[in-house]
């Protein structure tokens, strides 16, 4: 009888694992903002510059993305709808359409750090203009999201942040890393001389408008039966899962990012501040291979969150007019191409990616707050969310946090102006 309730507990506690494995991606799309290519520069200053200590930034991070992000997460499985449908549906026209306007220019700013990324890997892959990288880019990514469902984009995603993971894992067994530092600058806060911006940088950077908009939408993927509160709790309990794990994985890359720039460039003295110049130097440090395979991990990442932009773009679009993404929605399509050739057009007319990128920040440090406390109001208003609204303490945590991240992205703008 005992070896009868082993077997069976054994086999409860496999099947849940299997069931667990089709609940994991909706998190994984949200974690390639999470690595994106403005990631990648300020992870690589922050290990340049100070080594291992700010690797407790990324902590902190993660633990805050987990917290927003599960918590839109909650708004996309019991409402159905996804946080532009939510924020048409529950506010005033006047209300709605401003915070969707600015949540629209929001995803074109996304798009135009994403492209450039991407673009840059190109360059740095096979000389090619940074303009005629873009191009290639969009044009790739307009081919995916218009003819590929969201399954199918879902298994590229997951397989392209699979590759990159690898990538790094590889350049970690290349370095000779401290890994008690590492661990000790996971753990314990500290802010060295001159160290605020990258702190603040690296921060900042994590909790992104197209993001919160993107995790609402496709954590509908899964269809369920909304009527029934034991299938709500369910999928509440596996998007839980999914969002710690794919943040788990975000905090390895980007630390594997931290722990490489400290093994190389600040054992060197060697202050990084381009993500071109960090390819060009890892070679004669670490190898050939070595900057070919951070080019393409750089290639991917943009081509990634290229393609998870366009997504947040479509779903906001479509959300002034009460629907959800669909590829083959017009007005999906629509928001898909209104968050990409503005920012293509912009990268023509700029010319200079660092000045895109500069834009692009100031754009996103404005709507931020917009997009957040938006969030926060109707994942708390029992109208909207019912029995399953935030608790108090939880409302007065988000709007910690959310307060937190928008100081400190008016900070950048600040400087970004100042400098």
């Amino acid at each position: 009888m005992k070896l009868f309730e082993k077997l069976k507990q054994r086999h409860q506690h496999h099947s849940g694992a299997i069931e667990l494995l089709k609940y994991i991606g909706p998190g994984l799309l949200v974690t390639v903002g999470f690595i994106d290519p403005g990631n990648w520069a300020t992870n690589l200053a922050a290990g340049s510059e100070f080594g291992y200590a700010l690797l407790w930034v990324v902590t902190f991070s993660s633990i805050m993305l987990i917290i927003i992000q599960h918590n839109v997460a909650h708004l996309g499985i019991v409402t159905g709808l996804c946080l532009s449908e939510a924020t048409n549906k529950y506010l005033p026209r006047s209300l709605s359409r401003p915070i969707l306007g600015s949540a629209m220019l929001a995803s074109i700013s996304t798009s135009l750090a994403e492209i450039l990324g991407g673009a840059i890997a190109l360059r740095m892959l096979f000389g090619l203009p940074i303009k005629a990288g873009a191009v290639i880019i969009v044009l790739v990514c307009l081919a995916m999201l218009l003819s590929n469902t969201y399954s199918k984009i879902e298994r590229w995603i997951i397989t392209f942040v699979s590759i990159i993971g690898l990538s790094f894992l590889y350049e970690l067994f290349l370095v000779d890393a401290d890994w008690g530092a590492a661990v000790e600058g996971w753990i314990k806060p500290t802010f060295p001389e001159n160290s605020l911006l990258i702190v603040m940088s690296v921060l900042g950077a994590v909790v992104m408008p197209h993001n919160l908009f993107l995790h609402s939408e496709v954590i509908q993927s899964r269809e369920w039966n909304l009527e029934d509160e034991q299938v709500i709790q369910k999928q509440l309990k596996y998007e839980f899962y999914d969002t710690l794990l794919s943040m788990f994985i975000g905090w390895a890359i980007n630390s594997a990012m931290i722990i490489l720039a400290a093994s190389t460039f600040f054992r060197e003295n060697i202050p990084v501040g381009e993500l071109d110049q960090a390819q060009q130097l890892l070679v004669p440090l670490v190898g050939s291979n070595a900057g070919a395979i951070f080019a393409l991990a750089l290639l991917l990442a943009g081509v990634s969150s290229t393609i998870t932009s366009g997504i947040a773009g479509a779903s906001i679009f479509a959300g002034f007019y009460g629907e959800s993404y669909h590829h083959r929605d017009l007005h999906s399509r629509l928001g898909v191409l209104l968050s990409y050739l503005p920012a293509l057009v912009l990268i023509f007319v700029i010319g200079d990616p660092f000045e895109g990128l500069i834009v692009s920040q100031m754009v996103l440090s404005l709507q931020l707050p917009i997009t957040v406390f938006t969030q926060v109001f109707l994942t708390s208003n029992k109208r909207v969310m019912g029995k399953f609204a935030n608790s108090r303490s939880t409302t007065v945590l988000l709007l910690v946090l959310g307060s937190i991240v928008t100081i400190l992205n008016l900070f950048l703008l600040v400087e970004l102006i100042i400098g």
